[in-house]
């Protein structure tokens, strides 16, 4: 029989890449460790005793991210949003009761998955550029009955902060209830101690924090959770995100789909660099390196989106430059300065990250004279050199 369709002309990927890799100093991905790029260039059986020896050593190394002594950690092939939906829709399903906590963008996708399940949804909203309180969670979680929370440690998509989830981790727990919680964009950058608050489910993608590849997901599940899921009354809509068959093979190391093997050694190489650092240290570079970026754009003239008491150290929010089109400024960044931010959910602001590889002290020099240069290009008269005496200055004094 013949071809009826003809090969399609395409170019090279080498010629749809930049002649230099941008640097992204996005809300992710982020950059990555040469050693976690080797291990992704790497393919073993994913069911082989070399396989499961790295899935035994990443489930050890994951607990020490998490700060949890529970075994029950799987890793996800998909997006921390392929994680997220393996929480919701094996803790929640028709007849459950759901609390969503929401801050922006992410959290209210929590929501939306537990609707999608079959959940009732009961939303809970801060305003805008705030984080949840433990208040809201208690007035909340008096006017009903909850089987599921669901928050965000950190709202990615407006730079906010829930700095009180150890106070309503603990006011869900005496509710009786299980606490789903999103760190994707907080996890190993600052503390989250899954056991000690009490948290029932974590979930975080691989390209943020832990400096790993897009595309695989870690979640850990409490032994409360854990029971859950195995009690169960009816069949899993998902059966790609199903736990009790997702430990099949991260638990039993049986067959219940082909593992991404490449993501999965990335990620291992990538916990183990952490591991090597330790949290202390890592959570002290990223106090450093975020605080004195903080300091250099607000010295340049610019103007942070969210107050500092509520402010997100990993991503930071800035407002929109005034008088410009943001998306010209992040144009002219990654053309002429070869860096890489990020717009918003309709927000008027634009975000830096502040996790893992992009915390390094000449990624922030760069990301902020290129930010400064850019909007002066555009006619902003910025005080670029002040912004870059602050933030030397800040880096300094730590």
């Amino acid at each position: 029989m013949p071809i009826t369709v003809s090969p399609p002309d395409v170019s090279p990927l080498a010629q749809l890449l930049p002649d230099e890799p941008l640097l992204l100093m996005g809300a992710g991905p982020v950059p990555i460790p040469h050693a976690v790029a080797q291990a992704n260039s790497v393919v073993i059986n994913h069911l082989g005793p070399t396989m499961q020896a790295v899935i035994e050593g990443l489930k050890e190394l994951g607990g020490y991210a998490f700060q949890t002594r529970s075994g029950k950690i799987i890793g996800v092939a998909g997006s921390a949003s392929a994680a997220m939906e393996m929480a919701v829709s094996n803790l929640a399903w028709p007849g459950r009761s759901v609390l969503a906590l929401v801050s922006g963008t992410f959290s209210a996708r929590l929501g939306e998955m537990a609707t999608g399940v079959g959940a009732e949804v009961t939303t809970v909203c801060s305003p805008l550029a705030t984080p949840i309180t433990a208040a809201m969670a208690q007035a909340a979680l008096a006017g009903g009955r909850f089987d599921v929370v669901t928050i965000v440690q950190g709202e990615t998509s407006c730079g906010v902060l829930n700095a009180e989830l150890p106070q309503i981790a603990a006011l869900v727990k005496a509710h009786g209830a299980l606490l789903i919680v999103d760190a994707v964009c907080t996890l190993t950058t600052m503390p989250l101690r899954m056991d000690e608050w009490g948290i029932d489910v974590v979930v975080t993608g691989g390209q943020k924090g832990l400096s790993s590849i897009p595309g695989v997901s870690l979640i850990a599940f409490s032994d409360a959770a854990w029971q859950t899921v195995v009690a169960r009354p009816r069949p899993m809509p998902h059966w790609c995100l199903d736990a009790q068959r997702a430990w099949r093979f991260w638990g039993d190391h049986q067959y219940h789909y082909t593992a991404p093997v490449p993501g999965i050694l990335a990620l291992y190489q990538a916990l183990r660099l952490i591991s090597t650092e330790t949290l202390q240290r890592r959570f002290e570079r990223h106090a450093t390196c975020t605080a004195a970026l903080q300091a250099g754009i607000e010295a340049m003239g610019l103007q942070l989106f969210v107050p500092p008491e509520f402010r997100l150290p990993s991503v930071v929010a800035v407002v929109a430059p005034p008088g410009l089109d943001s998306d010209e400024v992040r144009r002219q960044m990654a053309d002429r300065h070869g860096v890489e931010i990020a717009g918003a959910f309709g927000l008027p602001i634009i975000r830096i990250g502040q996790m893992g590889e992009q915390c390094r002290s000449h990624h922030l020099f760069h990301v902020l004279s290129a930010l400064g240069e850019s909007c002066r290009r555009l006619g902003l008269p910025l005080d670029v050199s002040g912004g870059m005496a602050a933030l030397e200055a800040e880096l300094c004094a730590r």
